[in-house]
């Protein structure tokens, strides 16, 4: 079974608690504190691995969580940290907060492998609190807590090309033939209800790597039929094949079928809609009188003149297909296009931290103050005077609600913005 689309609920593991006991031994009559730290909690980790190509092994588990750090023990022994859990995902996948839709991880190219949450910090044993005035303290640290959050996990295939077209055009029968996948084929509507993806290798160090988007219709931007679900596998693309029926053997009309597919792919994602193309005048085996059917010329006409080549091809004899292959890996060459990442934009070890804080705002002679613990611990971990730390701050105002709320209160650009002692001026 396919599955590219799911919610999960996972969890780094607690800190282990700090010990308290004290030193007991024959002939020592006032042994000193002696409780060992506790072991810190596991990780949650995702890792890309390439034998897996679907979402599946997260269908009937929803939670997920890394094991709890032990607490430590007597004698300064400290407990044991819990083993990290590393849940395995197919290359592509994006890892989203479930309540916001913010990226937290894209599991592609180089990024193979990311700690989502970290455990908690171990606590520490009487041990370590012991002064000069203070022999036998009684007290030792709680192990930090484990953080919980529900993440949404989309696949997105990693392709170079993509096959776009309607349903039922000769996507699959051209991806079978030029590359090594296999995708089921048969001559009725949605065949194919996920993408499958193929090598095509062309020698001489060309090749690419093709996927075979599930036919679109009419609306599919607006989430009709299976819309939204197949659309999110073009965002990664570089290079789109719209693949046409020119025998219209089904009445279809293809000028009119590229226009509507650039539709819906700008409708869904205006760059997809601006990503450079070729179109495959498809079953062209199925024309037996030219004179009959101008869809060829039709085709030509509408869309070379607009710099969009069209390569007259059959699925099935394989006429054109290689130059409509060598055309393709040619214009790979020559697209100046990064590959499409998505950057990160929720940092759940920080954010978590601060969620459930409260704070203020409040306006003072034209100045308007932001107080509470939430202000108080951040500004407590960030260092403003490092690049880093300066984004983080901007982030954290952002992502808590915090200018929104500096907006409500009619704060205008140039006004003073005061946090315990820190002052900001205020810009938009």
């Amino acid at each position: 079974m396919f599955v590219d689309r799911t919610k999960i609920i996972i969890k780094s593991g607690k800190g282990g608690d700090g010990h308290s006991s004290f030193r007991r031994e024959k002939y020592v009559p006032a042994g000193g504190p002696d409780g060992g730290d506790g072991g810190k909690g596991g990780d949650l980790i995702f890792q890309v691995d390439d034998g897996l190509n679907t979402l599946v092994d997260f269908r009937h588990k929803r939670k997920f969580a890394a094991q709890d750090g032990e607490p430590g023990g007597k004698r300064r022994c400290s407990g044991k940290s819990g083993e990290d859990l590393i849940l395995r995902v197919p290359e592509g996948t994006i890892v989203k907060d479930a309540s916001s839709g913010r990226v937290i991880a894209d599991m592609s190219r180089e990024n193979r492998r990311q700690v989502i949450l970290t455990g908690g910090r171990g606590g520490l044993g009487n041990q370590n609190f012991a002064t000069s005035t203070m022999q036998a303290p009684q007290y030792a640290q709680p192990g930090k807590p484990a953080k919980e959050l529900e993440v949404q996990l989309e696949l997105k295939v990693i392709a170079d090309v993509g096959l776009v077209g309607y349903p039922n055009v000769g996507k699959s029968t051209l991806l079978s033939r030029v590359s090594n996948a296999k995708p089921k084929i048969a001559n009725y509507h949605f065949t194919t209800l996920n993408p499958n993806l193929g090598v095509v290798e062309l020698g001489e160090g060309k090749g690419f790597i093709m996927a075979d988007i599930p036919g679109l219709i009419e609306g599919a931007s607006e989430g009709v039929g299976l819309g939204h679900e197949f659309l999110r596998h073009i965002e990664r693309t570089r290079f789109l094949i719209h693949v046409v029926d020119a025998a219209g053997i089904e009445g279809r009309d293809p000028v009119e079928d590229v226009y509507q597919i650039v539709d819906e792919l700008s409708a869904y994602n205006k760059e997809m809609g601006q990503l450079p193309k070729v179109i495959a005048a498809n079953k062209v085996d199925l024309i037996y009188d030219e004179s009959e059917n101008d869809n060829l010329k039709r085709l030509k006409e509408e869309f070379e003149p607009k710099g969009t080549k069209v390569f007259p091809i059959s699925g099935v004899t394989g006429n054109g297909i290689k130059e409509l292959l060598y055309y393709t890996a040619d214009q790979l060459e020559k697209i100046d296009l990064e590959p499409v990442t998505f950057p990160q934009e929720y940092f759940p070890d920080e954010e978590l931290v601060y969620e459930n804080l409260p704070y203020t705002v409040t306006v003072e002679d034209g100045v308007y103050v932001v107080e509470g613990p939430k202000i108080e611990r951040m500004l407590g971990f960030t260092n403003l005077e490092s690049e880093k730390g300066f984004a983080f701050f901007q982030r954290f105002l952002k992502t808590t609600g915090i200018l929104d709320d500096l907006e409500e209160a009619g704060i205008q650009e140039g006004d003073t913005v005061k946090m315990y002692g820190l002052s900001f001026e205020y810009l938009k």
